[in-house]
C-alpha cells in the first residue's frame, strides 16, 4: 500500500522537570496563573508528526513518503530521514523560515506542558496531493497548519484518496464545521480520550455518531492501552508494559505507525491495535520519538510474548 504522511515536521526541544506540575498550580487562581519550572535537562531531537510516524513505518520495513514544509535549517534532518528509509521528496523548504519546533517539558508523573512554533510548517497548504505522481492508496492528515488539514481532507474527498483523520493537537485551532468535514469523510479517526472529548464538544457528535462516518475510530488511554471501535463492534487493546519508562513524547505517533503497519498489509484492527501497543512502548523506552529502534524480526519476537497472532505476522517479515 501506498502511503503519503501529511502533519508537522520539527524539532524537539525536551526538557525534565524534577516535581510534579500539579503541585504547583492554584485552582483558585487559574484566571492569572504564571508559572516558570527550572529544568533539569535540556536535549534537541528531530521530531514532528509526521516523521514520527514515518520513522516507526520505516523501522517496521515500509517507506512511507512525507508531504510537509520544512525550514532552510533542514538539510540534515532531511539526510538523515533518507538513511532510515523515509522518502523526503515531497517536503519542500521554505527560504528564510526556521523548521518548526516543539518545545516540552516533562515532569516526574509523566504529565507534560507544551509550546509548539510554526515556522515553515505554516505554508504547508501551498502543497497539494494533486502535484503528487503516485497517487497514494492511503493519507494521513495529521496536525499540521489549519488551513492545510482543512485543505488536504477536502482534496482527499474530492480526488477519492481514503484518509486516516488525526485532528489532535489542532482540534482547539479548526473551525467546529471544518472538524466535522474532516471526520465526516476519513476512513479513520486516532484520538486520545482528552481530544475525543474535545471533539465531541466542538462538533456536537457523540462517539456513536462519529462511529458512524469513519470506518473504525482509535481511542488511547495512555497505560491503560486504546479501544477501537466500528459501526458495530469495539474491542481493547492491552498496553505493553515497558522495561524502562525514559520519555512519553512521541509514544502516540509511534502507536499510529505501528498501526497503520498493520494496517498496509490488510492484518485486522485488534492485530494493527497490538502492533501499535508495541511500537508505542519501544518508543516509550527511548529518550525522543526517533530514538527507538529495531527490526522487524525482533518486533515480532517480542510481539509473541504478549500478544498471540496466530502466526499473522509471518508475512511482515
Amino acid at each position: 500500500m501506498n502511503i503519503v504522511l501529511t502533519g508537522s515536521v520539527a524539532y524537539d526541544y525536551l526538557m525534565t522537570f524534577p516535581g510534579n506540575f500539579r503541585d504547583h498550580i492554584l485552582p483558585d487562581r487559574l484566571d492569572r496563573i504564571s508559572l516558570s519550572f527550572l529544568v533539569d535537562s535540556l536535549i534537541r531531537r528531530r521530531g514532528g508528526i509526521a516523521a514520527n510516524i514515518a520513522y516507526t513505518l520505516a523501522l517496521l520495513g515500509e517507506r512511507p513518503k512525507v508531504m510537509a514544509t520544512a525550514g532552510e535549517d533542514f538539510e540534515e534532518f532531511r539526510v538523515w530521514l533518507e538513511e532510515h528509509g523515509v522518502d523526503t521528496s515531497a517536503i519542500k523548504v521554505i527560504p528564510g523560515e526556521f523548521t518548526a519546533s516543539f518545545f516540552v517539558t516533562t515532569d516526574q508523573a509523566n504529565a507534560q506542558i507544551a509550546s509548539f512554533f510554526t515556522g515553515a510548517m505554516a505554508y504547508a497548504s501551498q502543497l497539494s496531493f494533486a502535484n503528487i505522481i503516485e497517487r497514494p492508496d492511503l493519507a494521513v492528515i495529521s496536525p499540521n497548519d489549519p488551513q492545510a488539514m482543512v485543505t488536504y481532507a477536502r482534496e482527499c474527498r474530492q480526488l477519492g484518496i481514503p484518509y486516516v483523520y488525526d485532528p489532535s493537537q489542532q482540534i482547539i485551532r479548526l473551525d467546529a464545521d471544518d472538524l466535522r468535514q474532516g471526520i465526516e469523510g476519513c476512513q479513520a479517526l486516532f484520538s486520545n480520550d482528552y481530544e475525543v472529548g474535545l471533539i465531541e464538544d466542538k462538533t456536537g457528535l457523540s462517539l456513536e455518531a462519529i462511529r458512524e462516518y469513519a470506518d473504525f475510530v482509535v481511542i488511547t488511554y495512555g497505560e491503560d492501552g486504546a479501544n477501537l471501535y466500528t459501526d458495530d463492534d469495539e474491542f481493547h487493546i492491552a498496553a505493553v508494559k515497558p522495561q524502562i519508562i525514559i520519555d512519553p513524547t512521541g509514544v502516540g505517533d509511534a502507536f499510529r505507525g505501528g498501526f497503520l503497519k498493520g494496517y498496509m498489509h490488510g492484518l485486522s484492527l485488534e492485530r494493527c491495535g497490538q502492533m501499535g501497543s508495541l511500537a508505542a512502548t519501544y518508543c516509550l523506552e527511548a529518550e525522543s520519538p526517533m530514538s527507538h529502534q529495531f527490526d522487524m524480526e525482533t518486533f515480532i519476537n517480542r510481539f509473541r510474548q504478549y500478544f498471540d497472532d496466530h502466526g499473522e505476522l509471518d508475512q511482515l517479515r
